[in-house]
């Protein structure tokens, strides 16, 4: 089924399948809007998102389609909807177009980025207000808070686009997590290959298995941007309340690993409201989460998933 469709068309669903599932603690989806940031949208984002996208299953230079991609997200909704989701789906839909969607060709993609990649990344930035404050005296010169600001460092130290994702890949510890989307872009995307497994294999409508494996993700991975909006230990007592939604699966996440199949399968969405309710009280929105859940979504539509109940005749 995925033969017939075009990278565009499953990168534009996944978009739409995150928004839709339901419940996702602390993120908007069809039964809840936050302040200021409707589930509308989203939905006027991923329409936006679309031209960037088909630039990228051309085989456009990944940081041309991604900046393309993030300006028309916001000229159609109006705000930052998807920024890190588009961050993940651009070289996805890259490696599709390779012909290599697997761990291997996602680090082929990543790593023939180039310095102009860097430059239209950092370029994006001053198309949305990304939740990220403005730099402190002592930042790093190529904080992403410098926006477009940052490009003749770049140019200067020859910094490719994989080389900006590996520093904020690294940074962990009791103060800082490190990003989890640039983990997936210097890792292979593996947390986004396993959720998409986990998709496939379960079963219901893919807005419910989008929501089950968002909880599974959360789960076992703390979030950067609630730790960026908060402090790393609130995102790990968020993960750790969502873990407490997969029952008997705490000691393989204790661990590091991501839960199995059938712990994610297993959970109740129902069980989960109470926690979308109080997350949204706390204001705690595991956005990075949310990204890694659209990422899956895509690889998972290119494997076989499909929203059609029953063939067409």
């Amino acid at each position: 089924m995925s033969a017939e469709r075009s990278p565009a068309d499953d990168a534009t669903l996944a978009l739409l399948l995150e928004v839709a599932g339901t419940p996702k603690p602390g993120n908007v989806d069809r039964r809840r809007d936050l302040a200021g940031l409707r589930f509308e949208s989203f939905l006027g984002g991923a329409v936006g998102a679309r031209e960037g996208l088909e630039r990228a299953a051309r085989g456009a230079a990944v940081g041309h389609a991604f900046e393309r991609a993030v300006a028309g997200m916001a000229g159609r909704a109006g705000t930052n909807t998807q920024f890190g989701c588009l961050l993940l789906l651009v070289p996805l839909v890259r490696a599709t177009r390779a012909g290599d969607l697997s761990p291997a060709g996602l680090d082929r993609v990543t790593r023939a980025t180039t310095v102009d990649d860097a430059v239209a990344f950092y370029r994006a930035f001053e198309h949305v207000d990304v939740a990220v404050d403005d730099p402190p005296p002592d930042a790093s010169d190529i904080d992403v808070r410098r926006g477009a600001a940052v490009a003749p460092t770049l140019r200067e130290r020859g910094l490719t686009l994989r080389e900006v994702m590996t520093t904020a890949a690294t940074a962990d510890g009791a103060d800082r997590l490190p990003d989890r989307n640039a983990q997936e872009w210097v890792e292979g995307f593996p947390r986004t290959f396993r959720a998409a497994e986990w998709i496939v294999a379960d079963e219901g409508p893919l807005a419910d298995r989008a929501a089950r494996a968002f909880l599974g993700l959360l789960a076992a991975v703390p979030d950067t941007l609630v730790a960026t909006d908060h402090a790393p230990e609130t995102a790990r007592e968020a993960s750790a309340e969502a873990r407490a939604l997969l029952a008997g699966d705490d000691a393989a996440i204790e661990t590091g690993s991501l839960p199995d199949a059938d712990a994610v399968h297993a959970i109740d969405l129902d069980a989960a409201e109470p926690l979308a309710v109080s997350f949204v009280e706390a204001e705690i929105n595991p956005g990075t989460t949310a990204d890694l859940t659209c990422a899956a979504l895509y690889v998972a539509l290119r494997r076989g998933a499909d929203v059609a109940t029953e063939a067409i005749p």
